[in-house]
C-alpha cells in the first residue's frame, strides 16, 4: 500500500479513472486498498473531479443525494455521519421504464424519499422546519446504487470518491406536500419481481429523512455551497438494498406517497 500523496495531479488521476470505468463499465481496485491515508477531505477532492469529468461531457447537475444514513452502515463504514454525492440528468430514469443494465456494473436497489426544493437551502442552522419550508413536494424513489469498486469492497473514502455509490433515479410521478406527512413512521416495502425483499421506515434515515436533508445543507454550507431551488434530495435509504440484473422489475411502495417501479432490461 502506498502513501497517500495529497497532490492534485494524484487525486485528479484518480478521479479519472473512477470516471473512465464508469464510461467503460468496469471496476477498479478499492482506493483505500492502494493508498494508506486516503481521507474524507482528499475522497470529496476526487468526487469533484469525477463530477467535472461528467460536466464537460455535457451532463447537468440535477440535485444532490445523502448515503449512509443508517447506523448499520455508519458502523459497517467505521464512521459518525452520512456521506453525499451529486445527480445529473443523466442518471434520471422513468417510472415504469426499462434501464438497461449494460449502463451497470454492479448495481443495486434501495427505498427512498425525495425531496423537490422551491427555495434555496444554505447552512449553517438548517433544521427540519427549514427544510419543509423550502420543499415544494416529496416523491417515492427507487435509486440505483451501483459502485465503481471491486466487489463493493468499499470502505468511506472509496464510496465517497465514487460519488457515493450512485448509479441511477427513479422518480415516482406523484407528489406530495411535506406539510403534515409523517416522515418519521412512513413505511416503505421495496419488492423485486413481485416479491417483497426489504421492509423499513421513514425513521431509518437519520431518524427522518428531513434531518437528512438538514445535514446535507449545513455540510454543504461548511463547503461554501448550497442546496438549489429545483434541486431533487435523495434522503437516504429506509431499508436494505438489493441486487438487481437484466429481466428484474423493481417497485417501491411508501405509505402516503405511492410507488415508483423500474425494469432492467
Amino acid at each position: 500500500m502506498a502513501t497517500m500523496d495529497m497532490n492534485d495531479s494524484t487525486l485528479e488521476a484518480l478521479g479519472d479513472a473512477l470516471h473512465e470505468a464508469q464510461r467503460a463499465g468496469r471496476t477498479v481496485e478499492p482506493l483505500t486498498a492502494r493508498y494508506a491515508g486516503l481521507g474524507v477531505d482528499a475522497a470529496y477532492r476526487i468526487q469533484q473531479r469525477v463530477l467535472a469529468r461528467r460536466l464537460a461531457e455535457g451532463e447537468r447537475v440535477i440535485g444532490k443525494k445523502v448515503g449512509v444514513t443508517s447506523q448499520a452502515v455508519m458502523d459497517m463504514l467505521g464512521v459518525g455521519e452520512p456521506d453525499f454525492g451529486w445527480l445529473t440528468d443523466a442518471m434520471l430514469a422513468p417510472h415504469g421504464g426499462t434501464i438497461s443494465a449494460a449502463r451497470l456494473i454492479q448495481p443495486k436497489a434501495e427505498g427512498e424519499i425525495a425531496f423537490v426544493l422551491k427555495r434555496r437551502l444554505q447552512g449553517p442552522g438548517i433544521g427540519v422546519a427549514e427544510v419543509l419550508a423550502a420543499t415544494e413536494c416529496l416523491l417515492p424513489c427507487i435509486e440505483v446504487v451501483d459502485s465503481r469498486i471491486q466487489d463493493w469492497r468499499i470502505r468511506i473514502g472509496d464510496t465517497v470518491a465514487d460519488n457515493a455509490s450512485c448509479g441511477m433515479v427513479v422518480l415516482g410521478d406523484r407528489a406530495v406536500s411535506p406539510l403534515g406527512f409523517d416522515l418519521h413512521s412512513c413505511g416503505m416495502v421495496l419488492e423485486k419481481n413481485g416479491e417483497v425483499v426489504a421492509t423499513g421506515a421513514g425513521a431509518a434515515a437519520l431518524g427522518s429523512p428531513a434531518n437528512a436533508v438538514a445535514w446535507l445543507a449545513n455540510t454543504l454550507g461548511r463547503l461554501g455551497l448550497a442546496l438549489e431551488a429545483g434541486e431533487v434530495v435523495l434522503s437516504g435509504a429506509l431499508a436494505a438494498m438489493c441486487p438487481v440484473a437484466k429481466g428484474d422489475h423493481v417497485r417501491v411502495s411508501i405509505g402516503g406517497l405511492g410507488g415508483c417501479a423500474v425494469r432492467f432490461g
